[in-house]
């Protein structure tokens, strides 16, 4: 054990990705990364982050923004809740990013994890990161059994992490088990082979690597079923704003019906009168974390003196790619324009 840190430090030093990032000790662009590779790939992630800290370079930039616009910026990265997170905490701060941990966590959308990157990295504190590609790493290289998403687990693997941390070079210690787990300790086809840490790792040792992390719950998926209809009203397509209390809060959308099941829609809306509703294509599968959403696309040509419903927006075509929306519904509007 208390080899871990030097050899994985080492591994490090010949071995990191090449990220903006990782150049600077700025707290803020620090944080702006660690939101934005949330559940997302470096590889996907990057673009979006040198977007973000070109157009709000500082706290204060991204606070006097309009949300629409940061959310439009956002768009395509998917859970959304972080951009509007984002765009708060940068607003709480008075344009000074928090110097103590405790103030980096009080930050809206800040967790433990989050926390602990930004403070070991941007101040060089000694506090330990524990996500997922730690989780996987430390269960594998120790032989831990205990599941990762029980009180007890998280506990122990914090107690765990902690203690392996290297006090001295804190934040190159939190990259190095990062980029190990994002590498070589993957979640399939771990490169055993070529893992500094091959020799002392039990899982390796016992043939079990692909048993642990242990996990004591499964993720229930849920389907819904969404009929979204492209209004055309001359030159106008009409939009509608998502609310708060579901996915895609302050999104913009294409009219939609749900129902409760699988199968065509059976009644239009009493707005579309007596014009025609047509099926465009075939239903779409969009996965998100805990649930499979089906998407049927319609359209209804509708005449310019029919009244719109105050729930929704008459937009002209040519400006539809200033509204941020969905990364379903962009990819519904890129089939039917």
């Amino acid at each position: 054990m208390k080899n871990f840190s030097a050899v994985l430090l080492k591994w490090y030093k010949s071995n990191k990705r090449a990220l903006p990032f990782r150049d600077t000790h700025n707290p803020y662009l620090i944080w702006l990364s660690e939101i934005i590779f949330q559940q997302t790939r470096i590889a996907q992630g990057l673009a979006y982050y040198e977007k973000f800290a070109k157009r709000f370079p500082t706290p204060a930039a991204l606070a006097a923004a309009d949300e629409d616009e940061v959310l439009k910026l956002w768009q395509g990265l998917g859970y959304y809740s972080r951009a509007r997170n984002l765009h708060a905490a940068a607003k709480s701060m008075n344009g000074v990013f928090p110097r103590t941990y405790e103030g980096v966590r009080a930050l809206k959308g800040v967790g433990d994890y989050t926390a602990a990157a930004i403070c070991s990295m941007a101040y060089q504190m000694p506090c330990a990161v524990v996500d997922g590609n730690v989780y996987r790493g430390l269960s594998r290289v120790f032989g831990i059994d205990t599941p990762i998403d029980s009180t007890g687990g998280k506990k122990e693997f914090t107690a765990l992490a902690q203690k392996l941390l290297d006090k001295k070079h804190p934040g190159d210690y939190n990259q190095a088990i990062m980029d190990f787990g994002a590498l070589i300790c993957t979640p399939q086809a771990a490169q055993c082979a070529t893992c500094p840490l091959t020799k002392t790792c039990v899982a390796r040792r016992k043939n079990r690597v692909s048993a642990l992390p242990v996990k004591a719950q499964k993720t229930k998926v849920s389907e819904r079923f969404f009929h979204y209809i492209y209004v055309e009203q001359g030159p106008f397509v009409w939009l509608h704003k998502r609310g708060a209390g579901d996915i895609w809060q302050n999104l913009y959308e294409l009219p939609l019906v749900e129902t409760g099941k699988s199968g065509p829609l059976t009644k239009k809306p009493a707005w579309c009168g007596r014009a025609k509703l047509c099926a465009v294509g075939t239903p779409v599968k969009h996965v998100l974390s805990h649930r499979v959403i089906w998407a049927q696309l319609y359209k209804v040509i509708l005449s310019p003196s029919a009244k719109i419903p105050p729930e929704f927006l008459r937009v002209k075509k040519s400006f539809l790619e200033t509204y941020a929306v969905p990364r379903l519904v962009q990819k519904l509007l890129e089939k039917i324009l």
